[in-house]
C-alpha cells in the first residue's frame, strides 16, 4: 500500500512538471483586428442637375460653368456642391416665393435690389443671396488668370496705385468683415473703382449700403463658403481665391458698368 502511494505521488509530480514545461513552450497567440473599412465619400452630383423648385418662377438657377471639383485645391469639391446645390438653390426658391404674385415679379433682380424696401426681409435676404451668389459663380474659373489686363488693369492702377495694392485692400475688406458677409469691387457712380464689404446678403446695389456702386467682383466670406476646408482660417481662403478669379469676366463687367 505504501508503495502504491509513493508511485501515485511520483506520477502527480511528473505530470505537474510536464504541464509546466508545456506552458513554458506556449507561444502567445496575437489576434490582429481586421482593418476598419473607410466610409466611401458620397459621389459628387452634377451642377447641371440643380434646378429651381418652381420651374416657372421668375428666377432660375444660373449655370455654374465648371464641375464641383474643378476649383480644387483652392476651394474643395464638397464645399462647392453644398454651396451651389443647397445654399444657392434655397435663396433662389425663397426669392421666387417672396415675389410671386407681387409687382416685384415683373422686375429684374437689379431693379428689385436698387429700389429695395429694407424692411422686406424675405426679398432683402433671398434677393441678395440670389444676386450675390450668381455673380460669385461668374467671376470664378478653374486656374483663373493671374491678374487683369486692359482697361480694368489701368483703372486698378489709377484708383489703387497698383494691382498689389488692390489685393491688399480687397483682402483687408474680406478679412475684417465681421461675421457673415461679402467683399466687393464696384464701379461707383463717377466711374471710379471702390472696395468695401457688406454684412449677411446685403450688396452694393441696395439703398444705404456701406459701399455703393455696380459690383464687378464679389467674394463670399460666409463660413459655409470655406469652413469644411479652411475651418477658422479665413485669410487662407481669401488668399487662394485670387488663384481662381476669372479676370476676363470681371473686365467685361467693368466695361459694361462704365459704358452706362
Amino acid at each position: 500500500m505504501k508503495k502504491v502511494k509513493i508511485f501515485v505521488s511520483a506520477l502527480i509530480v511528473l505530470t505537474a512538471l510536464q504541464s509546466c514545461k508545456q506552458k513554458d513552450n506556449l507561444e502567445e497567440v496575437v489576434t490582429t483586428p481586421e482593418p476598419q473599412k473607410e466610409e466611401a465619400a458620397a459621389p459628387l452630383g452634377n451642377p447641371d442637375d440643380v434646378k429651381a423648385e418652381d420651374a416657372s418662377g421668375k428666377f432660375q438657377i444660373a449655370k455654374l460653368g465648371f464641375k464641383y471639383d474643378e476649383l480644387a485645391p483652392n476651394i474643395d469639391a464638397r464645399t462647392m456642391e453644398i454651396h451651389y446645390s443647397k445654399h444657392y438653390k434655397k435663396y433662389t426658391d425663397e426669392l421666387n416665393k417672396a415675389v410671386k404674385g407681387t409687382p416685384l415679379e415683373g422686375k429684374t433682380i437689379e431693379e428689385i435690389l436698387t429700389s429695395l424696401d429694407p424692411e422686406n426681409k424675405a426679398v432683402r435676404n433671398n434677393g441678395g443671396g440670389y444676386y450675390n451668389h450668381t455673380l460669385f459663380w461668374e467671376v470664378m474659373l478653374p486656374k483663373g488668370s493671374k491678374e487683369p489686363t486692359g482697361a480694368l488693369a489701368e483703372a486698378i492702377k489709377a484708383d489703387f496705385g497698383s494691382f498689389d495694392a488692390f489685393k491688399t485692400q480687397f483682402t483687408e475688406a474680406a478679412t475684417k468683415q465681421f461675421g457673415s458677409g461679402w467683399a466687393w469691387l464696384v464701379v461707383t457712380k463717377d466711374g471710379k473703382l471702390a472696395i468695401g464689404s457688406t454684412p449677411n446678403q446685403d450688396n452694393p446695389l441696395m439703398p444705404g449700403a456701406a459701399v455703393s456702386g455696380k459690383p464687378v467682383l464679389a467674394l463670399d466670406v460666409w463660413e459655409h463658403a470655406y469652413y469644411l476646408q479652411y475651418q477658422n482660417k479665413r485669410p487662407d481662403y481669401i488668399g487662394n481665391f485670387y488663384n481662381v478669379i476669372n479676370w476676363d469676366v470681371v473686365a467685361k463687367k467693368y466695361d459694361a458698368a462704365i459704358a452706362k
